[in-house]
């Protein structure tokens, strides 16, 4: 019982590299959002967009890395549909990350003047729904 099976190391490493796309993620999603409110979006409608953009990021760098055994060669139409169904899954995910941005945002002054604080409160809230709804419906080996 001491020892993992190859199967729970699988997982482990591919949460791990989930971690770290998650971690790009999250340079893509703070840099959106600063760029957008540099732009005079607010800090809600900057992060939706900042979210998407990082969740497309996240989608490209999870297919090709954490779950490259699972996305096999697809066409271009199943790859509209991956990504499509990549931000349908994680709709969970960014309920819970958009949830705690706003409940921090807006009860928080720190929060609300250092906005990044609440994309990583977010960003750590929804990673783990993410990896398994990503995993179990998205990256179907």
């Amino acid at each position: 019982m001491g020892r993992s099976t190859p199967g729970c190391r699988g997982v482990v490493t591919r949460f791990l590299r989930f971690g770290v796309v998650g971690a790009v993620g999250f340079v893509v999603d703070t840099a959106v959002l600063y760029a957008a409110l540099a732009a005079g979006g607010g800090p809600y409608g900057g992060r939706v967009l900042s979210y998407i953009a990082a969740a497309t990021t996240t989608w490209a760098l999870n297919r090709a890395w954490t779950f490259r055994a699972a996305g096999g060669s697809v066409s271009q139409e199943r790859l509209g549909r991956q990504w499509a169904l990549f931000l349908a899954v994680n709709l969970v995910g960014f309920a819970v990350n958009y949830g705690t941005y706003a409940l921090l945002i807006a009860n928080f002054p720190l929060v609300a003047a250092y906005p990044v604080l609440g994309v990583a409160a977010g960003a750590l809230a929804g990673m783990t729904g993410n990896f398994l709804l990503s995993q179990r419906y998205v990256f179907r080996g």
